[in-house]
């Protein structure tokens, strides 16, 4: 069990090493990125509406629930908030318009970690899902590794334009990608823990991933993809109801 937390884990994550990668030696349009953020946003909404909170009502109480939830939400929102001062808060742009960031040292490195922070709370949902008694979910795994592609591409931009080499950028995406296996193996701690525990966990991360969407993920789809986002967000959605009930 452990085993395989650490393999979903690592396999969601690798998605912003893949974005790296991409970002590094390809060109990709703005616009498609938008849309593959766009794409990501939908299946994480998708996700955790009927995977985190759907199980967490079912295992427990709505007080539970929303104790959980919205202290996720808060969390994540004080968090970004810390990380934007440094930089981080332009960690899913794309553009090269903001020539102030570009020259600041620490800006790079600020985005990187506000990726970090997006990353690590969406990994432990795997092995929340394998403590909660379900095999690992895969609408959670593909909802995630869509999401983290976009991250990979335009954090690594901001990297670039920071003066970090190539080869330190792969080298701190290769730990963003052993972080998150282990913080999906850290979610099975939970498999000891009360049905409440269990709920409150669960619906704190999610809490946490929708406060992300709606901070970073979905303004940005929008000004890279237009009002098609819209479309695309939903197609997102769709796929991870798909998954949800024919997998």
């Amino acid at each position: 069990m452990w085993w395989t937390a650490l393999l979903w884990g690592t396999i969601a994550a690798s998605a912003t090493l893949l974005g790296a990668l991409l970002s590094l030696y390809v060109a990709i349009s703005k616009r498609l990125i938008g849309f593959i953020m766009a794409l990501g946003t939908g299946a994480l909404i998708g996700a955790t509406s009927y995977e985190l909170l759907e199980d967490a009502l079912e295992i427990s109480g709505f007080t539970q629930v929303a104790i959980g939830f919205l202290g996720g939400a808060i969390v994540f929102t004080l968090l970004d908030s810390i990380v934007s001062h440094s930089g981080g808060k332009r960690r899913k742009e794309t553009t090269a318009n903001h020539q102030k960031v570009a020259h600041q040292g620490n800006s790079g490195l600020g985005m990187f970690i506000g990726t970090i922070m997006d990353t690590l709370p969406e990994s432990a949902m795997i092995g929340m899902s394998i403590a909660n008694g379900d095999n690992v979910s895969a609408a959670l795994v593909v909802s995630i590794f869509i999401s983290n592609l976009p991250e990979g591409l335009s954090s690594t931009v901001s990297l670039k334009r920071g003066g970090y080499e190539n080869r330190t950028i792969l080298l701190l995406w290769l730990a963003v990608v052993l972080f998150s296996a282990i913080s999906s193996g850290g979610g099975l701690l939970l498999i000891a823990a009360s049905d409440s525990m269990k709920a409150i966990t669960s619906a704190f991360a999610g809490g946490a991933i929708i406060a992300m969407i709606a901070s970073t993920m979905m303004p940005e789809a929008y000004k890279e993809g237009g009002p098609t986002v819209g479309i695309v967000t939903a197609v997102g959605m769709f796929i991870s109801l798909f998954l949800h009930h024919a997998i």
